[in-house]
């Protein structure tokens, strides 16, 4: 059942397109649909037949060509999201790293007064264990 929609959903694209490509714009049964190939022109049933099939392939043909498109292009976005990633991870911790060299000599104090509470801290730390050893 499905591949009985596929083949009439294709064969009413080649019937609206050979349609669109008859000029003379008469109902598409008359006999007016001619088709030129080699230098010989070709009308009637054999004619429709024939543009059918022409415009079903360049129909065909442009589908695959729009499948593989949209394929390329979905890969070409997700590897540039990727590199986006990368890029504002990068700039993150460029500007972590900045920052961090820009308030560095005002945290010197800063820095020296956690400095000395640690070592003092630290120092008393273990003079309380060697005392306990000692006991």
């Amino acid at each position: 059942m499905k591949k009985l929609l596929a083949v009439t959903v294709i064969v009413l694209l080649c019937i609206a397109a050979s349609n669109l490509l008859d000029a003379s714009f008469h109902p598409a049964w008359d006999n007016d649909w001619q088709m030129y190939m080699g230098g010989e022109e070709i009308d009637g049933p054999f004619g429709f037949l024939m543009g059918a099939l022409m415009a079903g392939g360049g129909l065909l043909i442009a589908a695959v060509v729009l499948v593989c498109v949209a394929a390329f292009i979905g890969v070409l976005f997700a590897g540039l999201g990727i590199m986006a990633v990368a890029g504002f991870a990068i700039l993150a911790a460029l500007l972590v790293v900045a920052l961090g060299a820009a308030l560095s000599p005002l945290l010197v104090p800063v820095a020296l007064v956690v400095g000395l509470c640690w070592f003092f801290n630290r120092r008393n730390k273990r003079r309380a264990t060697v005392k306990e050893a000692a006991v």
